[in-house]
C-alpha cells in the first residue's frame, strides 16, 4: 500500500510544477485629434485649380454668353463644414492694348452654378444646380450644412457675359472658394 501512495504522490507533485505563472502590463494610447479641413480641386489635387479660359470668338459668344467645362473640388473634413465664394477683387484685372485700361465689374459679368453636389450639404441661394448667379468680391454662401468625410466632391460651373462695350484683351480675376468647419 505504501508504493501506491508514493506513486500517487509523486504524479501530483509533477501537475502542480507545470502549472503556469501570469503576469498582466496594460497601457493606455490617447488618440488626441484635431480638427481638420482641406478644400482642393481633383484635377490639380491642390488648392490652386487650373485656369479657366473662356474664349469669345464669334458674336454670338458676346450675346450670349461662354460657359466652361465643369470643375471639380474636393472637401475632406472631420466636421460638418460650409463653403463660401467670392472674387479676390470688384473688377476684372486688364491685359491689352487698349488705354487707359477699360474697367470691367465681375458683378454681372462672371456667373457660377453648382450642376454636382455630393457634399450632403444644401447650395445655398442664389446658387442652384440650374441657374447661374453672379459673383461678386462679397464672400457669398455656396454650400450650407455639408457632411464631414473624407471624399465631399461639389463641382461648379462658370458662366461669362461681358456683353459688346469692352475691347479685346485678357480679363483676369480669381475666385476664391473657402471651407469653413462648423
Amino acid at each position: 500500500m505504501k508504493k501506491v501512495i508514493a506513486i500517487v504522490a509523486l504524479a501530483i507533485s509533477g501537475i502542480a510544477a507545470k502549472a503556469q505563472v501570469a503576469s498582466t502590463a496594460t497601457q493606455t494610447v490617447n488618440l488626441n485629434l484635431s480638427n481638420a479641413i482641406e478644400l482642393t480641386f481633383t484635377g490639380s489635387t491642390t488648392a490652386t485649380g487650373a485656369a479657366v479660359n473662356l474664349a469669345f470668338n464669334t458674336v454670338n459668344d458676346y450675346a450670349n454668353g461662354v460657359s466652361s467645362s465643369n470643375q471639380e473640388l474636393k472637401v475632406r473634413s472631420n466636421k460638418k463644414f460650409g463653403v463660401t465664394v467670392k472674387t479676390n477683387n470688384a473688377n476684372f484685372s486688364y491685359t491689352g492694348t487698349t488705354t487707359p485700361a477699360p474697367v470691367m465689374p465681375v458683378a454681372g459679368v462672371l456667373d457660377l452654378r453648382v450642376p454636382a453636389n455630393a457634399t450632403g450639404g444644401t447650395i445655398a441661394t442664389p446658387f442652384s444646380a440650374t441657374a447661374y448667379a453672379d459673383l461678386g468680391a462679397t464672400a457669398q454662401n455656396l454650400l450650407t450644412n455639408c457632411n464631414n468625410g473624407g471624399n465631399q466632391t461639389f463641382s461648379i460651373q462658370y458662366n461669362a457675359t461681358p456683353g459688346f462695350a469692352y475691347p479685346a484683351g485678357t480679363y483676369t480675376v480669381d475666385v476664391v472658394y473657402t471651407a469653413t468647419q462648423l
